[in-house]
């Protein structure tokens, strides 16, 4: 079984019309794992009415099935009709190529770095 291990945070937006939280990623999402992380995040979404951004530190993300991608896909939908939004940071070139390839980059900003991502969403 797959691990993976996933750390959230609030992050100080400035503007209360926009809420930021960091989920860090560290392992492997696959099918042992993914569907039981992703009720996790479900509930994030789900705990904020309106504005909510979530930054994805893909840094340390080493895999991703088509599932979790599946889901990236459903997070991205329910933000965007809550005026919210993802954006996925420090993405490794292995991670980055799978989101090419299957389109999501052109729904979801991917940036090098967490500090880029707050930026964008603040503009």
């Amino acid at each position: 079984m797959a691990q993976i291990i996933i750390t959230t945070e609030d992050i100080v937006s400035g503007n209360p019309d926009k809420k930021l939280k960091l989920l860090k990623f560290s392992g492997q999402l696959d099918e042992t794992n993914v569907d039981e992380k992703a009720k996790g995040i479900y509930d994030i979404i789900g705990g904020v009415p309106q504005g909510l951004f979530l930054i994805l530190d893909f840094e340390k993300l080493e895999y991703m099935n088509s599932k979790s991608i599946g889901y990236l896909t459903d997070w991205y939908t329910k933000l965007s009709e809550k005026k919210g939004g993802i954006l996925i940071a420090n993405a490794r070139p292995n991670i980055l190529d799978i989101l090419q390839v299957v389109g999501l980059t052109q729904l979801i900003k991917c940036v090098g770095t967490v500090e880029e991502a707050k930026l964008a969403i603040m503009q």
